[in-house]
């Protein structure tokens, strides 16, 4: 600290899909904006851009996001990028990583914090589980080019609590509010930044019968799974008519700076 910077790069995950919020950009908010709030508390002007995009992989994120966000000239960087790829039925984990690393060297050598994450493990879900050999490599590789490059690691893999479906969105596949602002809170611990998130209250899990588990099941795959799996076949991504959140860098002002005229408030640029 403190970070003037922040450029965040990635898909859905970084997006911030499955914690709506209407009054924003794209109708989301997400763990990136949570984090570029608490930068700001800190007492300084932040420029923060969102370059991530829902849908992409990780060729289509180098190909998009990398060029601007090096022309953004970050301190911060956090970019999660491969899990569209990972989940696709045939994937070159050593390649994909290989194109990861490059671009990670670019980022690294602008001298910005540069953080990364692992992948998550679906050891818990009955969906998923059967990739889990893949991501564990993926993780792997992803740490091995981490520590090339000096770059922090949010070990999404060892944190056990996102095993609980309360985190999650009713889609099964992006975090909810509740993950998100927890996604914050290990990113903010990560970098060493002072903040006072507390995790989102979760609600009881009601008892269901085996019938009504069923049920829901099916509404999962009719909603959820089954136009996942369309647009993979069609070609299509959930993200083809969509925009970057914050392309260019957004000024987020202390509390209380902008209506108090204090010295560092912005004087071009929208403000979150």
């Amino acid at each position: 600290m403190p970070f003037h910077r922040y450029v965040a790069l990635g898909d859905s995950f970084t997006e911030g899909y499955g914690d709506p919020d209407p009054t924003r950009p794209n109708g989301l908010r997400g763990w990136a904006d949570r984090v570029a709030e608490v930068l700001a508390s800190h007492g300084d002007t932040v420029g923060y851009a969102n370059l991530a995009i829902r849908g992409r992989k990780l060729d289509a994120i180098l190909a998009e996001q990398l060029e601007p966000a090096l022309a953004l000239e970050p301190d911060l960087v956090t970019i999660y990028a491969g899990a569209n790829d990972i989940l696709r039925p045939k994937v070159d984990l050593d390649a994909l990583i290989g194109r990861y690393d490059d671009a990670l060297a670019r980022l690294a050598a602008t001298g910005a914090r540069l953080l990364v994450w692992t992948a998550f493990d679906p050891g818990g879900s009955a969906t998923y589980r059967m990739l889990r050999g893949r991501f564990a490599l993926y993780n792997e590789l992803v740490r091995e080019s981490a520590d090339r490059h000096g770059a922090d690691v949010v070990d999404f893999w060892r944190l056990r609590e996102y095993r609980d479906w309360r985190l999650w969105d009713d889609d099964r596949m992006h975090m909810g509010p509740a993950g998100h602002q927890r996604m914050a809170i290990e990113v903010l611990e990560t970098l060493g930044v002072d903040h006072d998130l507390e995790p989102l209250p979760l609600h009881e899990l009601p008892v269901v019968s085996r019938r009504d588990a069923l049920r829901e099941h099916a509404v999962w795959v009719r909603t959820s799974a089954a136009p996942w799996v369309h647009r993979r076949l069609t070609g299509r991504s959930s993200g083809d008519t969509i925009s970057p959140r914050h392309p260019s860098l957004t000024r987020l002002v202390p509390p209380g700076a902008a209506t108090a005229g204090a010295a560092g408030a912005p004087t071009d640029g929208p403000s979150i």
